[in-house]
């Protein structure tokens, strides 16, 4: 048995300088009077009773900042991290911004704009833009706007039938928005606002080209809000490119050293490839652990070890692209119900996912580098909460994990080797002596994914995605139980195409015997008729 320690002491870890540009705004919560309420601000009567009916009633720190300037129609860069409020920060602006149909401002919309989108969210995933797209029907459920939001991995006519009805404002990914502009789906030529969210994963994903075109088929005198977490080149180049003297409006979180969490308990252990499954089916059974993120570099990865905690008692559900839309959205709402509590994701996959409840993080597989390590850790310890990070180094990544180690100035490292017999595992993370590789039946509680429905998107969509992160969806393949059944939608789409081919008339082929005999028939007739 090992001795020793896999806990990090975080009281060293510093964040490394950036080239990023100086705020021109900046605070914490701390520095943000608890008595401040968003009618404070000139937020009109409407959306600050929604905001009362959901419970919510004091604006967060990136809320505080950019309301002031938002409302006035001056241009934003606004740098705050996912799960900081800042949906709320941009969508009041938009919403003050954008006639309802039959409410003040709307006479002065032209007859020929009605129905157009006057408001628009870009941002990179599927996920997100369902969030965003609620909490902005949330904060306007007192008016009249209608809200649509607009991805892959959903058939193109339920979209394109809302857009034919009208919206007010539109939240959709890049490539989808692209696909439907092509279309004469939508039309942009009357957009007041424009939002774009999460843009430095936006770039990260390649989707510059496509952001680019959506801007250039907008007004040039719109009004232009873009928030990112970080502030990257190339995101500064295209803030100045596409935007008129913004503010930079930075938010720090006071629980915040720069960005990693204090509140987050770091641990590293070296595992091996054969044992990581075994060392980690312990960290599951730990004292007071609640919903987990497991995070892998691959989707392959992904989906077999869902696959492996299923069988090992555990209600657990993968998160990966290779999953259609509908299992997708069935593994979100089952780990938010709580109908799952560990859900098995790919980085991509999760950006843009909000929870505040998660008590673990564990890094699977090492990340790539110090920035996904800081993203990921970032999921637990929310709220004035405490969590835990646990990353597993395999001998292969070890080279990557000095480099993390070294930027982040953690001072580990050689992580302590670990298996799922090591004293320290247990002591580190207080887990039961008595755990084992499986889950004891009278712990087994959690409905599983199974208890959630998933729902039939019509998942065929206008052809089969190339891939482009939220723009062409893929066609369902099930859930991640492995049941491999295709939705109805799809079923019932192949179905009419296989009748409509079976009604068409199937050339019959020649026997090379039947020429000969018609031939000798049609020489009889002749005969017989010329007798």
């Amino acid at each position: 048995m090992s001795k020793g320690s896999g806990i990090i002491d975080s009281s060293g870890v510093h964040i490394p300088a950036t080239n990023e540009p100086a705020a021109d705004v900046s605070a914490a919560g701390a520095d943000l009077p608890s008595t401040t309420v968003f009618a404070d601000f000139g937020v009109s009567t409407p959306i600050v009773d929604a905001l009362k009916d959901k419970g919510i009633t004091h604006p967060f720190p990136i809320q505080a900042l950019t309301l002031p300037v938002a409302l006035r129609g001056n241009d934003i860069i606004g740098q705050a991290k996912t799960g900081t409020g800042k949906t709320l920060g941009f969508g009041i602006p938009m919403l003050e911004n954008t006639a309802g149909i039959d409410e003040e401002g709307w006479e002065s919309v032209p007859v020929q704009a009605r129905g157009k989108p006057q408001g628009l969210v870009i941002l990179p995933t599927r996920e997100l833009a369902k969030q965003v797209a609620e909490e902005l029907r949330a904060a306007a459920a007192r008016r009249r706007l209608r809200i649509v939001e607009v991805y892959g991995g959903r058939a193109y006519e339920p979209q394109q039938e809302a857009l034919k009805e009208g919206a007010e404002i539109v939240v959709g990914t890049p490539g989808r928005l692209v696909d439907l502009m092509k279309h004469r789906f939508l039309d942009l030529t009357y957009v007041r606002t424009v939002v774009l969210d999460e843009a430095d994963e936006m770039l990260d994903l390649g989707f510059l080209e496509d952001v680019e075109k959506i801007l250039a088929s907008t007004p040039s005198n719109r009004h232009t809000m873009l928030f990112s977490a970080t502030m990257p080149g190339p995101v500064v180049a295209m803030a100045r490119r596409y935007m008129s003297r913004p503010t930079h409006i930075r938010a720090a979180d006071p629980s915040d050293t720069g960005v990693t969490v204090k509140s987050v308990r770091q641990v590293v252990y070296r595992c091996h490839a054969l044992n990581k499954s075994e060392v980690l089916a312990r960290i599951l059974q730990a004292k007071g652990r609640g919903l987990t993120i497991v995070f892998t570099r691959t989707k392959r990865t992904a989906a077999r070890l869902a696959e492996e905690l299923t069988e090992r008692g555990f209600a657990a559900g993968a998160l990966h692209g290779d999953l259609g839309q509908g299992a997708r959205e069935q593994a979100l709402r089952a780990f938010r119900n709580g109908k799952v509590d560990v859900l098995v994701a790919t980085d991509v996959a999760a950006r843009g996912i909000d929870v505040d409840d998660v008590t673990h993080v564990i890094n699977y597989q090492c990340p790539e580098d110090e920035k996904t390590y800081i993203h990921r850790i970032g999921r637990t310890g929310r709220a004035g909460q405490s969590g835990t990070a646990v990353t597993f180094v395999d001998w292969d990544d070890l080279p990557r994990w000095t480099l993390i180690d070294k930027a982040l100035n953690l001072r580990q490292p050689e992580p302590l080797e670990t298996y799922h017999t090591s004293e320290h595992l247990y002591s580190d993370l207080d887990i039961p002596e008595g755990a084992t590789g499986k889950l004891p039946r009278d712990k087994r509680t959690r409905a599983g994914l199974a208890a959630e429905y998933i729902e039939d998107l019509g998942e065929t969509g206008r052809r089969s995605g190339k891939g482009r992160g939220g723009s062409h969806g893929r066609r369902g393949r099930g859930s991640s139980s492995g049941s491999g059944k295709r939705p109805s939608g799809q079923r019932q789409h192949e179905q009419a195409q296989r009748r409509g081919q079976s009604q068409r008339k199937k050339p019959v082929k020649e026997n090379p015997q039947a020429a000969p005999r018609r031939n000798r028939q049609r020489k009889r007739i002749r005969r017989t008729d010329e007798s």
